[in-house]
């Protein structure tokens, strides 16, 4: 399955925002400027997370983005919906109704071998990232992520928050 680089970069500025205080906020701008990408390109991003209450918007000059739920009740296939939308990977166009072989419609009620395996496939992966939360990989980052990173971030978080 092929996901948009939104959706790393969504997940990313979501742990970001996690570590902060419930009353503080990012703007788009810091979180960009965190992780290196293009702030209006993020900001799209961000406001789909909005639309779909994974973040909240906070307006005014002090105003930026925070989490709407809690991390436990955030899974990585809502951010994947959000982002990528919930349309399925594969889309059958029905080729088996096509060329010289190919019979009346009426033939056709059940679904293709192919087509139901990727069906599957499709249900399994969603199955697995909405079983994986932010909360589960927040769990994660003291042993996935260098001491060092770690550090460097909280101090940038620290400067930035005042």
């Amino acid at each position: 399955m092929k996901m948009s680089g939104g959706v790393e970069w969504s997940v990313h500025c979501l742990s970001l925002l996690a570590s902060l205080p419930p009353d503080r906020t990012l703007s788009a701008k810091r979180l960009a400027e965190f992780h290196g990408i293009p702030a209006a390109y993020l900001t799209k991003h961000l406001q789909a997370l909005v639309r779909d209450n994974i973040l909240e918007s906070i307006p005014g000059p002090r105003g930026g983005f925070r989490l709407s739920r809690a991390t436990e009740q955030i899974t990585l296939l809502d951010v994947v919906d959000a982002i990528d939308g919930k349309r399925p990977a594969f889309r059958c166009s029905e080729i088996r109704q096509r060329g010289p072989s190919a019979l009346g419609s009426k033939c056709y009620r059940r679904p293709c071998g192919i087509a139901a395996a990727f069906a599957n496939a499709d249900a399994a992966w969603r199955g697995s990232l909405m079983n994986c939360t932010l909360s589960d990989l927040i769990a994660e980052i003291p042993e996935k992520v260098d001491p060092r990173q770690q550090k460097k971030s909280a101090a940038w978080l620290k400067k930035v928050l005042g």
